[in-house]
């Protein structure tokens, strides 16, 4: 248990034995900024004084009347009545053999048995991942790994669109390239794709499987179904070089299968009424500002209506949250969908849609555009090769997904403090170097020659550390690790630098010492991997 939820509890207890049941949501610890106010303080009294109908500062007497002291070094009470808690050294040192105990696992919570689904990425098969779709791809993989560790069961799906009007344009964009690999006279589709990426589809399609394709029967057929599978093939790899890997890749044509669309259309029937030749669905009854149309005047179905039979496919697999990241331009789309889950008997919470704002590309000071279908897009493999996955990862994960970003490749590709991946990498790999040049003498995991200032506000950040899991996780906010990854490296750089880690001649406190280092180079690890960067040991 780390400290901060250590003293909610002890508090929690407190009103306990005054009489007041009190949820440990309802008592919020802060970390102090000024060390001369303690290490952690909370404002429960002021904020539960109506319990007591006295005044803060009397209630916060009788909190601390009932405080278990034993990690407590004292306790003050400030201005109207905040609550100042001074930590005992020998608890900070306790983090470390903690930390060591864990190692990997340090901040990991227990299982919660909620089976969460995150749904991400799902682009369309019909080319190479462009760099739009990085955002929510570095976002939705960095929340999986969040939720995971958090104690959630995680499956992270994405959604092939292989049943819309865009994969048989793919398929006509294919069959020309074909042509002209043959020699044979072509016409690309105006509305087709026209990228060297398809070329290579056509060269691939041509190699497994002969000249002889537009003698079939239904080749457009084959050309939309083989460039489409070909398509995703890449796109799984480009997104495994860019730390993103799925459980679950759910097919739009399996699920309209067997007459789903038609099934959940009867079902939808008392929810749903036919107005100048289309098909509403009353989603006003819930929580829309407007009925949707399910069924166009030309009976063919909007994109609303598969997505239906899709979001119900994944509740019906027992998942207790489902959450879809999502493009910035589908705010709508949220109390439409909320509705038809509603309509099932579903509760709207069941449902999350974290909406992902747009990225800016800026290099040399300008920013770059490209569009998929004309050919000349920058892809996810582009940046990544030009900054690294590392840079991309991290630079995502910085700013909440709710915010627009720049994202500024000159600077992610700078080897100075400046650049906060470098600065957080350097930092772990600092403590790499220190752990090998002090690998002969043994570790005090009890820490227990720690006492100076920056020694201690490291104790008190690595102790945090399970907390901030949890934040994140509740909050679904990869930024809170990036935070706690940027003070870990400040904390780390003003400790390197105000104490002599390795001492000959005080082998003692070089002991306590190299035993923080393990512990701060671990954490440092743990919080990396959670927005899927590496921790490298040498720069």
């Amino acid at each position: 248990m780390n400290l901060v939820e250590s003293l909610k509890l002890n508090l929690q207890n407190a009103f306990k034995k005054l009489g007041f049941d009190v949820a440990l949501n309802d008592i919020i610890i802060e970390h102090s900024r000024d060390a001369a106010h303690g290490d952690y303080a909370t404002n429960a009294a002021m904020k539960l004084c109506r319990l007591f109908s006295k005044s803060p500062r009397d209630v916060a007497s009788l909190l601390i009347n009932e405080l278990d002291m034993s990690n407590i070094e004292k306790v003050e009470i400030a201005g109207p009545g905040f609550i100042n808690f001074f930590i005992k050294n020998e608890s900070l040192q306790s983090i470390i053999n903690i930390i060591d105990e864990k190692g990997e696992n340090f901040g990991r919570q227990d299982r919660k048995n909620i089976k969460v689904n995150v749904e991400f990425v799902s682009a369309n098969p019909t080319g190479l991942l462009h760099v739009g779709t990085a955002r929510g791809a570095a976002y939705g993989d960095s929340l999986c790994r969040i939720l995971d560790f958090a104690g959630y069961d995680v499956t992270r799906e994405y959604y092939i669109n292989d049943a819309g009007v865009q994969i048989t344009h793919l398929g006509e964009s294919v069959e020309a390239r074909y042509k002209q690999l043959l020699g044979l006279p072509f016409k690309l589709p105006e509305d087709g794709y026209h990228g060297e990426d398809v070329i290579d589809v056509a060269k691939q399609i041509l190699n497994e499987s002969g000249k002889d394709i537009l003698n079939r029967d239904n080749h457009l057929q084959f050309f939309m179904k083989r460039g489409s599978e070909i398509e995703l093939e890449r796109i799984k790899q480009h997104l495994k070089e860019f730390k993103v890997e799925f459980d679950v890749f759910s097919s739009e044509k399996v699920i309209r299968s067997n007459g789903a669309v038609e099934k959940e259309l009867e079902f939808l029937k008392p929810f749903s009424y036919v107005q100048d030749g289309a098909t509403y669905l009353k989603t006003t009854d819930f929580l829309d500002d407007k009925d949707r149309v399910i069924v166009k005047s030309d009976g063919d179905y909007t994109y609303f209506m598969p997505d239906i039979v899709y979001h119900v496919n994944k509740m019906s697999r027992g998942f207790n949250q489902l959450i879809d990241v999502l493009g910035a331009d589908h705010h709508g789309y949220i109390n439409r969908m909320k509705s038809a889950l509603m309509m099932h008997g579903y509760k709207p919470e069941a449902l999350e849609i974290e909406l992902i704002q747009m990225v800016r590309f800026i290099k040399d000071g300008k920013e770059f555009k490209a569009s998929k279908r004309a050919g000349d897009a920058i892809t996810l493999k582009d940046i990544c090769e030009e900054v690294g996955v590392d840079a991309m990862r991290y630079f995502f994960a910085m700013r909440a997904q709710s915010g627009h970003l720049d994202f500024d490749m000159d600077l992610a590709k700078e080897q100075s403090s400046n650049n906060p991946v470098y600065y957080a990498q350097y930092a772990h790999a600092r403590l790499a170097s220190v752990l090998e040049n002090g690998s002969d003498i043994p570790l005090d995991n009890f820490g227990s020659k720690l006492e100076k200032a920056s020694e201690l506000e490291l104790l008190k950040h690595l102790a945090a550390f399970p907390g901030v899991v949890l934040d994140a996780s509740n909050e679904r906010a990869p930024f809170k690790i990036t935070n706690y990854i940027h003070d870990l490296a400040e904390k780390v750089h003003a400790f390197y630098s105000e104490c002599k880690v390795i001492d000959r001649d005080n082998l003692e406190v070089s002991s306590s010492r190299l035993a923080l280092v393990k512990a701060s180079k671990q954490v440092m690890k743990n919080a990396l991997s959670l927005i899927g960067v590496s921790a490298p040991n040498h720069m």
